[in-house]
């Protein structure tokens, strides 16, 4: 009855026949004298892969083993049942069944991370006898409204609630010390509210405590009863954001073998109290911005395993002392400013430790110095992190006597000479990163000879030659691959199709000039990542087929791909053909599966010779994030259906042939985040409804359109817009004054902020897009100093407004001084009148301003000189008068940013008078005379009027047949040379 609820797709059960004696069968457990049913071990017997780089098949597998369906309640009528374990399975989202709380014999229930959700059931608390509780559950789908029932598990030694939600709860300590024969406790990420310490502490049996992820910080008071814990051996208390100095408590909990401090943010020197804990076997530290020298009295450890004080502002040298650590296996000082030479701490370490040591990470840690043959006394070392450093010289031939090695970070260092043919003789190797170093030559089939657990070869940035004979077979059978920027020849290289479990490629930049083999398109691996990018790689891209390619991310842009779009498998998450020769209509790819689902989030065929209108067929992209058509032939109006996208954040139409206006449907897309239309010929009104429903729009840029009207003020609600643009249009009216409303414009701070608050979280089997891929995607041209710049990985440090080459008119508002966070101005070409703000001085984050080319009037405001940000300022072409006010940048200037006004003083050559007027010069020298300077020049003028005048017309009236005769011939010749 049982099974009959349940979907088992790898048949798990079927042993479970009735011809069987059920204690025979997988999973039941039953007394040898009685026959009762005792245990149901029924969690998923295989572990998950928990690998990024794991076969596809291993995740298959995983997944097919998951138990599914419903709990029956017939699980009642097994009377003596007391052990019930279902973990790791997947109940997909059902709650816990109640009436497991009435199983009163269990004494062991595991539900763990099994897909339960919703209210853990108070019934639970029925089970007296229970002595191990685990609903741990990594997607935090379960929670408890009140945990008194709990207090009836008088029993309970091993309690495991992490990712539980207990954040309702306000007694959980209370509850939980009514357990006095609580072992072991695991609260990890349940969102534990702050509640006072017990007045009496009773688990005194307590050794494991787990309290990592909570968010708790550091109210000493709340936590003094973890400090009276003596007989605690492992406490987590990680993930917390934890400030100022690590407690003093910890230094009498004698008995801790296991302290994990980690993720925090203490930030004062580790006291030396710590390394006097000679029980401690592991001790992590990492990520918390613990400073000051790394003390010698870590050698003191000497019970430790496992440091690892990575990814701190510690600095210094590692000491002599760990050499003696006799137990150690484990260091980590990654991401540590050791600024030592690498050959030092490799002798620091050849004590005993060298012997015992398996894992070494000192990635990011500014060594120097190069790799010196010492490494041949660490023969135990199976992962070496090195990676990120400033190491030079060649990698030593010596390195293939580490015969133990698996693991081996060399890249983004300065290692220089050859590959050794030694590295083929690491038969264990499983994972080789020598990426970005300054190594060259030729590698050869020899460097492969023995890596036959080779899965992960990571060495893109390093411009090496790949020569291999054509029918090479590869000893290895890799899962990544990373070869960017190699020379790999001119043909596609054939020994990838020997390769049956490769997930990433990348042979980015590697100089093929080939076509693509079709095999590639139809192999037997399923690829998540293939990029094929900056080569010369010709012919027509095929369809995409559905079984190679499963929710993978494809690149091939920047190659010379021609002919039509291809259409491309619904699985497909990324899609980039950008910057090629494609041509003709985006409806082969955009229409041909009307019936299925897109899953593509990120679209790119940007800078190609795609024609004809956009289809009106976007129903099935409904997944689409980021949608980038740019630099194309498209024409025709934007169809209606693009507001299907309510997904879309990103979205590139700039530099085409659209027309029309912008559809209303558009607003349905709620989560916009940039929006380019630059350079097409949209018209009509700018909407309204574009300053309402668009809470995260960042980027507006509708330059070089024929948009007309007026700004409306509508725009100003888009408080979180940084970048707008809306310059060579054909608007009028006068300058909206709410522009204080754009917020994210006001506000100075956030400037350390990077492009990825813009980008949206793109993750594809685990793998955030690197980032040369980002930075094609997330990218603008903003008019900025004068001229066109294209802001990508910083984008989203721009703060812009463009309003120039319109008709609008009137001052400039006050208000836009309001805008402190604002780095780029220009409203030129327009007829503003009016003065310049005088306030504009308190725009402190002012570094380029363009009011050229307007009718403004008055002085320079004194404030301008304030601006020390301020690199470009240009005001010619206007009615300004008096004296340039006197900073270094303003002076610092070119002259024609002034020209074309009543100005004087440096950088103009014109000197002024003492009250800031402006003297002018005859033959070197000052005319005081100004009447008799004016009277002259309006003289001249209305002489040389009526001599150019009488010039032209005096021969017309003499002769009137001649010259029309001239005339006529002029003309008719003129013509002809048009035609």
């Amino acid at each position: 009855m049982f099974k009959q609820d349940l979907i088992n797709h790898a048949n798990r059960l079927a042993s479970w026949t009735v011809d069987k004696d059920c204690c025979d069968w997988v999973g039941v457990v039953c007394d040898n004298v009685t026959g009762h049913v005792l245990q149901l071990h029924l969690t998923n017997p295989l572990s998950s892969p928990g690998n990024l780089y794991a076969r596809d098949a291993d995740y298959e597998a995983f997944e097919r083993s998951k138990l599914r369906g419903k709990i029956n309640p017939s699980l009642l009528m097994l009377k003596h049942l007391n052990y019930l374990d279902l973990s790791n399975n997947a109940f997909e989202g059902i709650p816990i069944p109640k009436f497991l709380g009435s199983i009163e014999s269990l004494r062991y229930l595991n539900l763990s991370h099994a897909g339960f959700k919703g209210l853990v059931p108070h019934q639970l608390g029925n089970l007296s006898s229970l002595q191990i509780l685990n609903l741990a559950d990594d997607e935090g789908y379960l929670y408890v409204a009140n945990l008194q029932w709990l207090s009836g598990l008088s029993s309970l030694e091993h309690l495991d609630l992490s990712n539980v939600s207990l954040i309702e709860v306000s007694n959980w300590l209370k509850v939980v010390n009514t357990l006095p024969s609580l072992q072991e406790l695991y609260l990890s990420g349940c969102q534990l509210p702050q509640v006072p310490p017990p007045a009496n502490l009773n688990l005194s049996s307590l050794t494991i405590l787990d309290l990592s992820s909570n968010s708790l910080e550091n109210t000493l008071v709340d936590f003094s009863w973890i400090f009276q814990l003596k007989s605690l051996v492992s406490l987590d208390l990680s993930g917390n954001n934890f400030q100022g100095c690590i407690f003093d408590g910890l230094e009498n909990m004698t008995s801790l073998t296991h302290l994990d401090l980690s993720d925090n943010s203490f930030n004062s020197s580790i006291p030396d109290w710590l390394y006097n804990l000679n029980s401690l076997q592991f001790l992590s530290l990492r990520f918390n911005y613990l400073q000051g020298l790394i003390s010698s009295a870590v050698g003191n450890m000497s019970s430790a395993i496992s440091l690892d004080f990575s990814g701190n502002e510690l600095e210094g040298k590692i000491p002599r002392s760990m050499g003696n650590l006799c137990n150690l296996k484990s260091i980590d000082y990654s991401g540590v400013n050791l600024s030592q030479d690498i050959s030092d701490i490799l002798e620091s370490l050849s004590g005993c430790v060298s012997k015992q040591l398996v894992f070494l990470g000192l990635s990011g840690c500014q060594l120097s110095g190069q790799l010196s043959n010492r490494l041949v006394n660490f023969k135990n070392l199976k992962e070496l992190y090195l990676f990120n450093n400033s190491i030079s010289g060649p990698i030593p031939l010596s390195i293939g006597q580490l015969s133990s090695l698996s693991v081996l970070f060399l890249g983004r260092n300065k290692l220089t000479g050859q590959l050794p043919e030694s590295v083929g003789r690491l038969a264990n190797l499983e994972i080789f990163s020598f990426s970005h170093n300054l190594l060259s030559g030729v590698v050869s089939e020899i460097h492969f000879d023995n890596l036959t657990k080779l899965k992960l070869l990571l060495a893109s940035g390093t411009p090496l030659v790949l020569k291999v004979r054509p029918n090479w077979i590869p000893p290895f059978q890799l899962t990544t691959l990373k070869l960017r920027y190699w020379h790999v020849g001119r043909q596609f290289p054939l020994w990838l199709h020997s390769q049956k479990y490769l997930r990433y490629v990348d042979i980015s930049n590697s100089g093929i000039s080939d076509s693509i083999p079709s095999w590639v398109w139809n192999s037997p691996f399923q690829i998540y990542y293939l990029n094929l990018s900056h080569n010369q790689i010709h012919g027509q891209i095929p369809d995409i087929p559905r079984t190679a390619f499963v929710d993978s991310i494809i690149d091939l842009s920047f190659n010379s791909f021609s002919g039509p779009l291809p259409q491309v498998s619904s699985n497909v998450s990324f899609l980039d053909l950008s910057n090629n020769l494609l041509l003709g209509s985006l409806f082969h790819l955009l229409c041909y599966k009307l019936k299925e689902t897109m899953r593509i989030k990120i679209l790119n065929l940007g800078e190609n010779f795609l024609s004809g209108e956009i289809p009106d067929c976007w129903m099935n992209w409904q997944n689409l994030r980021i949608l980038k058509l740019d630099n194309n032939n498209l024409t025709g109006r934007i169809p209606n259906s693009i507001g299907i996208l309510q997904s879309l954040q990103l979205l590139h139409l700039n530099g085409n042939h659209l027309s029309g206006e912008i559809p209303l449907s558009l607003k349905n897309c709620t989560n916009l985040m940039l929006l380019d239309f630059d350079d097409n010929e949209f018209h009509g009104h700018i909407p309204k409804w574009l300053g309402h429903g668009f809470p995260k729009l960042k980027v507006l840029i509708l330059r070089s359109n024929k948009f007309s009207g007026y700004i409306p003020d509508q725009l100003c609600a888009l408080d979180s817009l940084q970048v707008l643009d809306l310059s060579y249009n054909d608007l009028f009216g006068s300058l909206p004054r709410c522009l204080s409303n754009f917020s994210a414009m006001v506000k100075t701070s956030g400037t350390t902020e990077t492009y990825t608050s813009l980008a949206p979280l793109i993750v594809m089997k685990g793998q955030m897009l690197d980032y040369q891929i980002l930075s094609r995607i997330f990218v603008a041209s903003i008019m900025m100093k004068g001229q066109m710049l294209e802001y990508s990985t910083t984008l989203d440090l721009v703060r812009s407004i463009d309003f120039s080459n319109n008709k609008l008119s009137g001052e400039i508002p006050v208000e836009v001084t309001n805008l402190l966070g604002l780095g780029s101005l220009n409203l030129s070409n327009n007829l503003l009148t009016g003065t310049i703000p005088k306030n504009i001085g308190v725009m402190k984050s002012l570094e380029s301003v363009d009011f050229s080319l307007n009718k403004l009037s008055g002085r320079i405001p004194e404030s301008i000189s304030t601006l020390t940000f301020l690199n470009h300022l240009n005001l010619s072409y206007n009615n300004l008068i008096g004296q340039i006010p006197s900073s270094t940048q303003l002076q610092s200037l070119e002259p024609s940013n002034f020209v074309g006004n009543q100005l004087c003083g440096l950088p103009l050559p014109n000197k002024c008078f003492a009250n800031g007027t402006i003297p002018n010069t005859r033959n070197g020298r000052e005319e005081n005379d100004k009447g008799f300077v004016t009277d002259w020049f309006w003289f001249g003028m209305a002489y040389g009027f009526v001599i150019g005048f009488w010039s032209v017309f005096l021969p017309l009236v003499i002769d009137r047949r001649q010259w029309r005769s001239i005339y006529a011939r002029f003309t008719i010749q003129t013509n002809l040379g048009n035609r």
